[in-house]
C-alpha cells in the first residue's frame, strides 16, 4: 500500500491533519495506495512556500528556467516506461495508450514551454517620433492549477509547464482520483535540482483543497480544467478577488460526415473519436451526425466496428477500452444508457457493465455502446456523459447539420468530414466551437489555442495563450 505524500517547499509530506484518502484501481476495484485529505493549513504552507521561492525563480531568467525545465522532460522521457504503468493503473485507461499518448504528449508540453520562452518577443511602438513604448510582461505572481483524472500527467503538465516557464511559481492540485503521477513527478523535481517552493503539489478533494486554493488571497491566477458545473462554482468563488481565471471546460461535440468524404477514414477515425480513453476525453465525438445517403452505410459499420473493440485488463496489449474511472462514474455512464432508451432511442451494441475474469473481476468496465433514434434535444444528446457512449443521427441538408452541431450548450469541439473544400470552410465558420478538426480528430500542434465557447469554458490554453496567461502586460512609455 503505497502512501503518496505532498510535495511543499522541496520536502515530501503528509497533510498537516494526518489523514489519508483511499485510492482505487479502476481495474480491480482495489485500494492500492492512500493520498493525503489536504485542508487549509496545507494550502497556506504551499502557498507561502510559492511566495518564498519567487525572487529566486524570477531571478533564474528565461534561461535558467528553461535549462530546469528541459532536464525534467529528459528525465521524464527516462522513466516514460514506469510512468505510463502508473498512469494506466490509476486512471484504468489501457497501458498502450498510456505509452503512446499521456507520457509522450507530457514530455512534449514540457519541451515545448521551455523552448518557447526562449523565443519571446515584446511589441514596441514609436508615437509621433516623440515617446517609445514597449510592452513588458511580467509573471502574475503564485498561479494555482487544477487538473483532471481522464489525462492526468498529460493536463497537469498542460498547466504547470507555461506556468513554470513564464515565472510564476504554483501551487498544483492533481484529482484525487488519480493522484499517482502528479507524486512521481514531483519525485523528480527535486532531482532536477527545481528551487524548493518553486512547484508545490498538495493532493486532496476538489471541496477541500481544490476550494482553498481558488480563495486562497496569495494565488493570484487559477487555471482549471474538469466539469462545467465545477467550473461555474470556481469562478463565482474567483470573481470577487479579481484573479485571472482560465476554465477548460466540458464538451458534447459533433462529427459532422457528409457523403463526399473519405468514408474508410471517417468511418476509423470517427470511432478513434468515441472511444478512446474509454470516451472519458472531453474532445471526444459522442455525437455522430450523418448526411442520410449514407446513414444507413455508415451505421453498420459502425457497429460492425465498435462491437470488435475490445474490453478487459488495460495492462494487456491487445485491449481496446479499459475500466471506466470509478464505480459511480460507471453507474453514471449506465444510467444515461437506460436513460437513452426510455427516451426512445435503440442502442444497437454494448449498452451493459462487461465483466472481466481474472484480477480485473471487480473493475469497472462497460461495453462501447452505439444508440440511435434519439433527437438532439434529450438528454442522452444535451448531457456530457464521458464514457463508451456514442449517438449517430441522420440530416438531410448542410444547414440542418449545423444546427444540430450547435444545438446544444457546450462548444468546445467538432470534426467535419467532408473532400469539399469550399464546404469545409463554411461549416467551420459556422459550427460555434473553440476547436474544429477537418478531415481528422484530435490532431493537435501546441501552438494554436485551446478551449471552447459557450459552457466548454473560459479563456484559451496553449502556445502563446498560455504563456500570457500566467503573466501580465506592462506598458512603458518613454518620452524622448
Amino acid at each position: 500500500m503505497e502512501r503518496i505524500l505532498n510535495y511543499i517547499h522541496g520536502d515530501l509530506v503528509p497533510a498537516a491533519s494526518g489523514a489519508f484518502m483511499d485510492n482505487y484501481d479502476p481495474a480491480t476495484g482495489r485500494v492500492y495506495s492512500v493520498v493525503p485529505d489536504s485542508e487549509s493549513p496545507d494550502i497556506n504552507r504551499a502557498v507561502e512556500a510559492a511566495h518564498a521561492a519567487s525572487a529566486r525563480w524570477q531571478s533564474m531568467g528565461i534561461a535558467g528556467r528553461s535549462k530546469i525545465l528541459n532536464k525534467l522532460a529528459d528525465m521524464l522521457e527516462g522513466d516514460a516506461e514506469s510512468f505510463a504503468l502508473a498512469e494506466s493503473m490509476d486512471s484504468g485507461k489501457t497501458l498502450t495508450l498510456a505509452r503512446t499518448l499521456d507520457i509522450p504528449r507530457a514530455i512534449a508540453n514540457i519541451r515545448f514551454f521551455a523552448s518557447a520562452i526562449m523565443h519571446e518577443s515584446s511589441d514596441a511602438h514609436i508615437t509621433d517620433h516623440t515617446a517609445i513604448n514597449y510592452t513588458e510582461r511580467v509573471p502574475v505572481g503564485v498561479a494555482g492549477c487544477i487538473s483532471p483524472w481522464n489525462l492526468p500527467l498529460y493536463l497537469f503538465t498542460w498547466k504547470v509547464a507555461p506556468a513554470l516557464a513564464a515565472g510564476c511559481t504554483v501551487v498544483a492540485k492533481p484529482s484525487e482520483l488519480t493522484p499517482m503521477t502528479a507524486y512521481l513527478f514531483s519525485k523528480l523535481c527535486a532531482e532536477a535540482e527545481l528551487p524548493p517552493g518553486v512547484l508545490n503539489v498538495v493532493h486532496g478533494a476538489g471541496s477541500k483543497a481544490g476550494h482553498e486554493i481558488v480563495a486562497h488571497p496569495g494565488v493570484k491566477a487559477v487555471s482549471f480544467t474538469g466539469g462545467t458545473a465545477t467550473g461555474k462554482k470556481i469562478a463565482a468563488v474567483a470573481a470577487p478577488t479579481f484573479k485571472k481565471l482560465s476554465l477548460e471546460l466540458g464538451g458534447k461535440n459533433p462529427s459532422i460526415i457528409f457523403a463526399d468524404c473519405d468514408f474508410e477514414q471517417a468511418l476509423n477515425v470517427s470511432v478513434q473519436a468515441s472511444f478512446t480513453n474509454q470516451g472519458e476525453i472531453c474532445l471526444c465525438g459522442s455525437r455522430i451526425l450523418v448526411e442520410a445517403s449514407i446513414y444507413e452505410r455508415f451505421v453498420k459499420t459502425f457497429v460492425e466496428r465498435a462491437s470488435k473493440l475490445t474490453v478487459g485488463d488495460p495492462l494487456h496489449h491487445d485491449i481496446n477500452v479499459g475500466a471506466l474511472i470509478s464505480s459511480a462514474h460507471r453507474d453514471k455512464v449506465m444510467s444515461y444508457i437506460s436513460l437513452a432508451r426510455e427516451e426512445g432511442g435503440s442502442v444497437l451494441c454494448g449498452g451493459e457493465i462487461v465483466h472481466v475474469s481474472g484480477r480485473c473481476s471487480g473493475g469497472y468496465f462497460v461495453a462501447p455502446t452505439v444508440i440511435t433514434g434519439l433527437t438532439q434535444q434529450c438528454h442522452t444528446n444535451q448531457d456530457e456523459i464521458f464514457g463508451p457512449v456514442v449517438t449517430i443521427a441522420p440530416f438531410e441538408t448542410e444547414s440542418e447539420a449545423i444546427a444540430m452541431a450547435n444545438s446544444t450548450r457546450y462548444g468546445l469541439a467538432a470534426s467535419i468530414w467532408t473532400e469539399n473544400l469550399r464546404k469545409a470552410h463554411r461549416v467551420s465558420s459556422a459550427v460555434q466551437c473553440g476547436i474544429i478538426w477537418v478531415n481528422c480528430w484530435l490532431f493537435r500542434d501546441l501552438r494554436t489555442p485551446f478551449g471552447g465557447m459557450k459552457d466548454s469554458g473560459v479563456g484559451r490554453e496553449g502556445g502563446w495563450n498560455a504563456l500570457n496567461f500566467f503573466t501580465e502586460a506592462k506598458n512603458v512609455c518613454i518620452k524622448l
